[in-house]
């Protein structure tokens, strides 16, 4: 076996059993770890009475994006496939993000093409994953990205470690993009790959204002966390010019503010070459449909 599947959840008790259900045929029979976000309406005992044979992690507490850490704490396998509980793969999809993963030592992670349902349209993110600007190494098998979505991605268990997993301060939202730079920076690269299909059937059970100031944070904190000065100073500017004036965006700069002090002891600026490539993504993100801030 290649890959275990990690799945995060949080008080999502019936789309977690759909979705378990669909990963319980998955031709290859992988391991499955879920990791519950210390959910109130039961979903630890759903799993364990209806999914006996997945690795139920209960905490005590809602860790974020971070559950995603404990969970590869406890993968044996050399990859992982990461799936929310709204999300999953279709059935040959993880073999087929596993096989570029053993084809291409240097590659970290593997981003699919998201479909939304019902309906199976296509995210708005993936025109920019397909036609992304970002330079790789000849005989990548996809499009080079300067992140990728969690929910719809393969990732190398040894580089994700190496880099040290989420972050535990940005929590959730954006997340990714502080752990990609740190994996660029080690040498790694992360793909986009068009025949590796991941399916989203977006929960009602979401609270979209803290998402959108988590995300807006995250974003504050990790452009100068990384950024060289000039770059966090253009992408901070535009980003201020597209918000909402609303109390989400207010609430978002008040707690991006409250952390500078944490930013100044723990930035360091990226290498000249991923900053170059991060550059390049400047431009579609000014126009993004999909990155916008707004509830």
């Amino acid at each position: 076996m290649r890959y275990t599947v990690v799945v995060i959840t949080r008080d999502r008790r019936e789309s977690l059993l759909a979705v378990l259900a669909r990963l319980r045929d998955l031709p290859d029979g992988p391991p499955v770890i879920v990791v519950d976000n210390a959910s109130g309406d039961g979903t630890p005992d759903a799993v364990a009475a209806e999914f006996p044979a997945a690795r139920l992690i209960r905490s005590p507490e809602n860790l974020g994006a971070v559950a995603r850490n404990l969970a590869v704490d406890h993968v044996r396998t050399p990859y992982a496939a990461f799936c929310d509980d709204d999300t999953w793969w279709e059935p040959d999809a993880p073999a087929r993000a596993a096989a570029l993963l053993d084809a291409h030592p240097r590659l970290a992670v593997v981003t699919g093409r998201i479909l939304v349902e019902p309906g199976g349209r296509e995210d708005p993110i993936v025109p920019e994953l397909r036609d992304s600007p970002v330079p790789g190494p000849p005989g990548l098998p996809g499009p080079a990205l300067g992140s990728f979505l969690a929910g719809a991605s393969m990732v190398r268990a040894e580089a994700f470690r190496e880099a040290g997993g989420f972050s535990p301060r940005l929590w959730l939202g954006g997340e990714e993009e502080l752990l990609s730079a740190d994996l660029m920076t080690r040498g790694w690269h992360l793909c986009y790959a068009e025949d590796v299909v991941v399916h989203h059937a977006p929960s009602p059970l979401r609270d979209a204002h803290l998402r959108r100031r988590h995300g807006i944070r995250n974003t504050l904190w990790f452009t100068w966390l990384r950024r060289p000065l000039p770059a966090a100073a253009r992408r901070t500017a535009g980003l201020l010019r597209t918000l909402p004036r609303d109390r989400v965006t207010a609430a978002a700069l008040a707690e991006a503010a409250a952390g500078l002090g944490w930013v100044a002891r723990e930035r360091r600026p990226l290498p000249r070459d991923v900053e170059d490539r991060l550059r390049t993504l400047e431009a579609s993100q000014r126009t993004s449909r999909a990155r916008r801030y707004v509830s």
